[in-house]
């Protein structure tokens, strides 16, 4: 069984594999032979273990960190959804048409969803929790600043 095949799909990372995924998150633009550099290992080194992190799924996708509010949009709200009777489903096709949505996730409690928009105005905001109130409930709590706005995933 090869390594990359262990049992109950839990994959042990290594140091190396750590400082890879370390410098991928301070740095996803860099080069092979700078992130090779970085960690001190060959660029196909690099190359290979950043390839079979990717095959994994411990690498998901690199991003680009955009600012809202340089596009226009500088109201940032979290909205919780409680669906009617019989709209779950509904309500999960709405949010992943709903363009405002950056961000959805199924929660437990209550509420089932918790959605983060992005809009222009809180005119443009009600627009879009109206559309939701034909399927349930909203709470909305509007975002007034980010002390902690996004931070790399531990690796300990």
């Amino acid at each position: 069984m090869s390594r990359e095949d262990l049992p109950n799909g839990k994959h042990p990372l290594d140091d190396t594999d750590r400082k890879l995924l370390q410098e991928l998150q301070r740095d996803p633009r860099q080069s092979m032979s700078q992130l090779a550099k970085q960690v001190g290992i060959s660029a196909p080194t690099a190359a290979q273990r950043t390839s079979r992190l990717e095959r994994r799924g411990v690498i998901r996708g690199y991003r680009v960190d955009l600012d809202p509010a340089a596009l226009g949009r500088p109201v940032a709200a979290y909205v919780r959804i409680r669906p009617g009777p019989g709209q779950l489903q509904r309500i999960a096709e709405l949010v992943q048409r709903t363009e405002e949505v950056v961000e959805c996730h199924r929660i437990t409690g209550e509420d089932c969803f918790l959605v983060k928009v992005h809009v222009p105005t809180v005119t443009a905001l009600e627009e879009v929790l109206d559309k939701f109130l034909l399927h349930g409930q909203t709470t909305t709590s509007i975002v007034q600043s980010s002390p902690v706005p996004w931070r790399q995933v531990p690796l300990d």
